[in-house]
């Protein structure tokens, strides 16, 4: 790795995560032939993170992105183990942390998020899981651990207290607020996970507040002590978007960007976590999904080369807790319009807007058993929609599709 200054302009890219690498072949496929850097942090090479909250029997799964045999044909050229300290927006260029610098045409910031920390006393010292290495601490702690305490009863907080309860360990999960799951999982979905984890021994304490964590647990607001001899904080995620504010581009919850993922400099885009969206109706959104990731990521990419494409994709997010899979996709805030009750707890849950528009589905089963039927409800938002039908398990949801 060289430290020296490189002058080969081009398109750099700062995060080397799914966003970032799938905009760098997005920029490539669509005819893009100047140079393309991608600048990472890690070490490693780029690798898929969900997989980090479910371990196989041989450990952490390090499930790759790329490889650099693909990098090599693509001509991308990946900088490992450096991140970017400074953009000087006037000269174009990119300083970093080895003492080199990168000059560029176009810039894209996909920097990701990092974990949200506990504020407590103490609470620095509550693992967190987003990295490779915070996976392989949380699980070889977990070898010597025989009480868990878990801050937050979100995706992650309830995948690893999934996890930790089938490898034997007492697990508690404590949430502030006063459901798990209550950012975007529809509360009747939300219910059932809740009861599937008591069924497993999870204790799950709601509308509680962390005092302060010790190395011997946890102490609540409420005077209770809760034993643990690992604690998880899993409350979130904040946007990596101080190198942004550092250099004036707009930043409030991320980096504010149009419907193309343009910042307020024409040179300079953002996407993937790090990223406050535009929506159509002029408010400005923060996702944060895998999927949102690699379609950014594909948008980025092909503006950064010349396109002309906005970024309107329906979100999707899936999660895996024991035997249950839950999938959703779009909006699913509120309550929903239609429940399709397929059989064996099937159910997938419909949100139609005022003029009968499907916006959002989401829907609970074992397995893969909702996956098909997701995919389906993901090429129907926007399309209009009759209840009944969809209401109706005898009636075939590709069917719908068609006559959409």
């Amino acid at each position: 790795m060289s430290s020296s200054k490189s002058r080969m302009a081009g398109i750099v890219i700062i995060g080397a995560g799914e966003c970032g690498i799938r905009a760098a072949f997005a920029a490539r496929d669509a005819g893009y032939e100047g140079a393309i850097t991608v600048v990472g942090d890690e070490q490693a090479l780029p690798y898929e993170r969900p997989p980090l909250s479910k371990p196989d029997a041989s450990g952490v799964v390090e499930k790759p992105i790329t490889s650099p045999e693909i990098l090599s044909v693509k001509a991308i050229h990946l900088k490992c183990g450096v991140s970017a300290t400074a953009i000087d927006r006037n000269a174009q260029v990119v300083s970093l942390s080895d003492g080199g610098s990168l000059s560029y045409d176009k810039l894209l910031l996909a920097t990701g998020a990092r974990p949200r920390t506990l504020t407590c006393p103490g609470g620095d010292g509550a693992q967190v899981l987003r990295t490779i290495e915070d996976a392989n601490a949380i699980y070889a702690a977990a070898e010597n651990a025989t009480k868990v305490v878990i801050v937050g009863g979100g995706l992650i907080g309830l995948e690893l207290a999934a996890e930790l309860r089938t490898r034997g360990l007492q697990v508690t999960v404590v949430e502030a607020g006063p459901r798990p799951l209550g950012r975007n999982v529809p509360e009747r979905l939300a219910t059932r996970l809740a009861a599937k984890h008591h069924e497993e021994g999870v204790s799950i304490l709601c509308g509680v507040h962390i005092a302060s964590c010790t190395d011997r647990g946890v102490e609540l607001e409420d005077g209770r002590f809760l034993q643990a001899d690992l604690v998880i904080a899993a409350v979130g995620v904040v946007p990596n978007d101080a190198l942004a504010g550092s250099t004036g581009l707009t930043v409030e919850n991320g980096i504010w960007v149009d419907d193309q993922l343009m910042t307020d400099d024409p040179l300079i885009y953002a996407a993937g976590d790090c990223a406050t969206v535009r929506a159509s109706e002029g408010i400005y959104r923060r996702y944060e999904t895998w999927q949102n990731a690699q379609a950014q990521g594909e948008v980025a990419g092909r503006n950064l080369a010349g396109g002309d494409v906005r970024f309107d994709v329906p979100v999707w997010f899936w999660s895996d807790q024991y035997d249950l899979g839950l999938q959703g996709v779009g909006d699913t805030s509120g309550n929903p319009t239609v429940i399709r009750a397929l059989g064996d707890g099937v159910e997938i849950l419909f949100f139609l807007d005022g003029v009968g528009a499907l916006v959002g589905a989401a829907g609970l089963g074992r397995g893969n058993a909702v996956a098909k039927d997701i995919k389906i409800a993901q090429r129907l938002i926007g399309a209009r929609v009759d209840a009944v039908l969809l209401s109706d398990p005898a009636q075939n949801l590709k069917k719908m599709l068609t006559a959409a």
